[in-house]
């Protein structure tokens, strides 16, 4: 049986929409098309709120004594899709109800076996505010204040050097792919005391823990999002789409939640996609495959962007659309049961082969229109 679910590692809820700027969903179109290749039904797009700059996004709006800080967060991921559909699977956020609930069950259960704990730490805090500023004089990142203050308080912390590695290779999905050693050496130079207690307007609060002020640290909260998309699915192999350079910043925060019970939550790297360059109505025009333009930007680019995990350079897109094409000129009316069940085996085992393979992509292709009615694409509701 296969336990295998790509879920997209959430997205910043930030002041753009994804039509404004569709390499933010690169990670949701990756997960969505591999997903369908896999038979599987829609998983819920996943986006990060709990962030500094909501918070004072929302702390300067005009009408912030009448709109709340969730139900600001809301409107703004509707508007994130428009003027197209919402997502077949839902969205989900890092302060739903059902994260929150697994994040203080994981927190508190970790507490109780001694992988995480609670200090007394000094920290800088804002002297207006009380926010949190870092370790670094500077003005602070909440209110614009100059002055900080030293204070004595009590923190969520996770000791990385009493445990394992917070980053290993095992940790991400890739069946014969060579694990970026850089990423390794980055999540293994992070201080030894890793804080998980940050000064938010808006998140999972610890309180309950005894914390007040404080919620759990974004970069632990995105995995918890992930696990609970996956424990709604029944699938106890969670794969988070994510970037090297957003695994490089989240991964060892992350460490201590990437487990629970038998699910275990692994990485997928991919690649930056441009998609400025793949706008370029020459492009299309030039290689007369105007018919296979969406598809292309929508579902091709994300899987190759699995398998160029530095990124795509714009200079390889006329060789991959023409590519593209000849598949879908040579595609079946329906995929062969052998060649699907290949095809399949590599999707779970994060093989990214198949997508320079004619035959394979050939036969994906005949699945998608099969799935879709249309060879358009996963619908995101992102053109």
């Amino acid at each position: 049986m296969n336990d295998v679910v790509y879920i997209n590692g959430p997205v910043q809820n930030g002041d753009f929409t994804l039509h404004e700027r569709p390499g933010k969903a690169a990670g949701i179109r990756l997960a969505e098309a591999l997903n369908a290749l896999l038979g599987l039904a829609p998983v819920p797009h996943l986006w990060n709120t709990v962030t500094l700059a909501g918070d004072v996004r929302h702390r300067e709006a005009a009408d912030r004594d009448t709109v709340g800080r969730h139900q600001r967060e809301q409107q703004a991921l509707a508007a994130k899709y428009a003027p197209g559909p919402a997502p077949a699977g839902g969205v989900l956020t890092d302060t739903a109800p059902c994260v929150v609930a697994l994040a203080l069950e994981m927190t508190e259960a970790q507490l109780a076996d001694g992988t995480l704990s609670v200090r007394t730490m000094t920290v800088r805090l804002c002297a207006r505010c009380g926010h949190m500023t870092g370790t670094v004089e500077r003005a602070c990142g909440s209110c614009g204040h100059e002055t900080a203050r030293i204070a004595r308080r009590a923190m969520l912390v996770f000791d990385r050097g009493e445990h394992r590695p917070v980053l290993a290779r095992e940790d991400f999905h890739a069946a014969g792919a060579r694990t970026p050693a850089h990423l390794l050496n980055i999540a293994h130079n992070v201080p030894k005391v890793l804080v998980l207690s940050r000064t938010r307007d808006h998140g999972v609060s610890l309180a309950p823990l005894g914390l007040d002020g404080m919620v759990l640290d974004p970069r632990a909260g995105l995995h918890v999002a992930v696990l609970a998309a996956a424990a709604d699915r029944g699938a106890a192999q969670p794969v988070m789409t994510v970037t090297e350079n957003a695994a490089a910043h989240v991964a060892a925060y992350g460490a201590p939640f990437r487990n629970y019970g038998a699910m275990r939550l692994r990485y997928a790297l991919h690649g930056r996609i441009p998609y400025d360059a793949a706008a370029q109505d020459r492009l299309y025009e030039a290689h007369r495959a105007e018919t296979v333009r969406e598809l292309f930007t929508t579902w091709y680019l994300p899987l190759c962007s699995a398998r160029e995990r530095a990124g795509i350079h714009a200079d390889r897109l006329p060789s991959l659309l023409k590519f593209l094409r000849r598949a879908y000129l040579a595609r079946a009316a329906t995929p062969q049961g052998e060649d699907l069940a290949e095809l399949r085996r590599q999707v779970v085992a994060g093989d990214t082969s198949w997508v320079m393979d004619a035959r394979a992509l050939a036969c994906a292709l005949a699945h998608q229109g099969n799935t879709t009615g249309l060879a358009v694409g996963p619908q995101t509701g992102v053109h």
